[in-house]
């Protein structure tokens, strides 16, 4: 049977991403191994440590920036995270100092709400009702 494990944001910095993951979103810090000029680091939720890792991965390949620079320019998130009320994350967020490019909105059978990581990345929150 096939099963998400492990998926990957691509990020310009591993310690900043590392301190946005988990200072800010609350992510916490799961693996951190030195892969030499990087490291192979993830990030799991509080709420389900031994469930899918999130890997902080180096944005090192030509390819990554020309990606992640078009999809910041037209608004499109590189990822989703699931939230159980985005109006109240979204509040807890502004309050850490979180910079958000699209407020909640209901779209009838999702909420969705769309932050900057600080790292390259736009990424979604979303509420199923």
């Amino acid at each position: 049977m096939i099963r998400v494990k492990l998926t990957s944001v691509w990020v310009d910095d591993q310690a900043k991403a590392l301190a946005f993951y988990t200072g800010k979103l609350g992510f916490i810090k799961k693996t951190d191994v030195p892969t030499g000029d990087a490291r192979w680091l993830t990030v799991v939720s509080p709420a389900d440590p031994d469930g899918v890792e999130l890997l902080l991965e180096p944005a090192g390949h030509p390819a990554t920036k020309p990606l992640k620079d078009a999809l910041v320019a037209d608004g499109i998130p590189f990822t989703q995270f699931a939230v159980d009320d985005v109006h109240a994350e979204v509040e807890r967020l502004k309050g850490l100092g979180v910079v958000f490019t699209q407020d909640p909105i209901d779209y009838g059978p999702v909420v969705t709400a769309v932050l900057d990581d600080t790292c390259g990345n736009l990424i979604q929150l979303a509420a199923m009702k």
